[in-house]
């Protein structure tokens, strides 16, 4: 675990840990905005590495340990520049990148603006903006802006996630004895949602992206998923394979840690 001071008030935690051996590639993990780098340690990372490959996972300014300036835009063009500067800082061996929902699109802008990987995996990734994608985005701040954090996943979990989650997990939400607060505007999840989800340009040149490419997908996200959109998108990949999973929503890491954990695997072999 360790910090990339970006400047006197900005910063990045990551934490590196290097393939054991020839064969292993690094599992680069860009997060989703409200994630940080835990949702890859319960499981996937350690299994990554017992068969012998690293992971670095760092968390974007405004998350956990990554300080921000007070007067910072957290936008999504900075989100890739800090991505790129780090990966240049560590040189991570044979990089893989796993994004997880925006944070696949990060990854492939990262690599699209020369940062190296001998591949790329999408999870839950392919969408199209429009109407649709601008409406969710302004909605969920201004979910957070009545009800913070809370009120977000009251509301959006049912959709995101598959349905053994939910059942396993009701129990921890929809408190009535804890009133909703407002999230603070100047937080670093707050600014995320607001300016980084706002300035993301989804328009990827997908064809340019020919490196060998994963596009996970679960098929019981009710929020993002148009499975016409991720067929077309994908259609313009020049080295793509497809998987799905039935019995995942939008949090796949969360969801079916050790199923994506074998499918990165596999993706590995493919890659090495």
């Amino acid at each position: 675990m360790a910090i990339l001071s970006i400047s006197s008030s900005d910063a990045l935690y990551y934490d590196y840990r290097e393939p054991a051996g020839e064969a292993g590639v690094t599992f680069v993990f860009f997060n989703a905005l409200t994630g940080d780098t835990g949702l890859w340690e319960g499981v996937i990372g350690p299994t990554l590495r017992e068969q012998g490959h690293g992971t670095l996972a760092f968390n974007f300014r405004g998350q956990t340990d990554s300080p921000f300036a007070e007067d910072a835009r957290l936008e999504a063009d900075g989100i890739v520049a800090d991505a790129i500067k780090l990966l240049a800082h560590v040189q991570p061996e044979k990089p893989v990148f796993v994004g997880l929902s925006i944070g696949g699109l990060f990854a492939a802008r990262a690599w699209l603006e020369g940062a190296s990987a001998q591949g790329l995996v999408f999870i839950n990734t392919l969408r199209r903006d429009g109407p649709r994608l601008k409406w969710i985005g302004d909605a969920l701040v201004q979910a957070v802006d009545v009800g913070g954090l809370e009120l977000f996943r009251d509301l959006y979990l049912p959709l995101l996630m598959n349905e053994g989650w939910l059942a396993e997990n009701r129990k921890n939400f929809l408190k009535t004895d804890s009133p909703y607060s407002p999230l603070d505007p100047n937080s670093g999840v707050y600014k995320l949602l607001a300016e980084a989800g706002r300035t993301a340009d989804w328009d990827l040149p997908y064809e340019k992206l020919d490196l060998p490419v994963m596009v996970i997908t679960g098929l019981q996200d009710h929020v993002f998923l148009d499975p016409a959109v991720v067929y077309e998108l994908t259609q313009r990949l020049p080295d793509a394979r497809r998987l799905n999973f039935p019995d995942a929503g939008h949090m796949i890491p969360a969801e079916q840690p050790e199923a994506l954990a074998e499918a990165l695997l596999g993706f590995a072999k493919e890659v090495d």
